[in-house]
């Protein structure tokens, strides 16, 4: 099973269309984790241990064949949902990122199409010791216009570098 994660929360998240491209071209079953998580702070931490959708995020990461993460760029670097996420699952036992082929990639308005989201989101996830797929780079640029009214993505060049970073991906995940 394909985990995809969304670093965004809008329910039409260009981030989040172009994770269910990500898990159409992977195939086989898939679900999305929710980031809907309470902001960390080691104070609720101690009072009330892990939050339960945290454990529940953790778990369906350690779960997963593989994971694919789409993040936009918020002010030059990844989401705050995002980060926020990744300090609360660095806190579960287990270390569920360990070994766990990773594929990212990102849809922004800009025309750079998020690269230093991407960038700075493969340096937060370094310490966890993921299997991180080093491309190709699936970055969409200029992206409310980047999918037709299906969601599909209207450019073939997305397309076939995403179907490649998915095909890494299934390939490293059944290796």
């Amino acid at each position: 099973m394909l985990l995809c994660i969304s670093g965004a929360l809008r329910r039409d998240s260009t981030n989040t269309k172009l994770l269910r491209e990500a898990a159409r071209l992977y195939g086989g079953d898939h679900a999305f984790a929710d980031l809907r998580l309470p902001l960390y702070d080691g104070d609720l931490e101690d009072a009330e241990g892990i939050p339960a959708p945290v454990q529940a995020l953790a778990d369906a990461i350690a779960g997963a064949e593989a994971v694919a993460i789409s993040c936009p760029e918020y002010n030059q670097s990844m989401t705050g949902v995002m980060k926020n996420a990744l300090d609360w699952v660095s806190r579960t036992k287990g270390g569920p990122w360990k070994d766990k082929p990773v594929a990212i990639m990102a849809a922004a308005a800009g025309r750079a199409g998020g690269a230093r989201s991407n960038y700075i989101l493969r340096l937060a996830l370094n310490p966890f010791r993921p299997r991180l797929l080093t491309g190709p780079e699936v970055l969409v640029a200029d992206a409310r216009n980047a999918f037709d009214e299906a969601g599909r993505l209207r450019e073939e060049r997305y397309t076939r570098a995403l179907a490649e970073l998915m095909d890494a991906l299934r390939a490293d995940a059944r290796r």
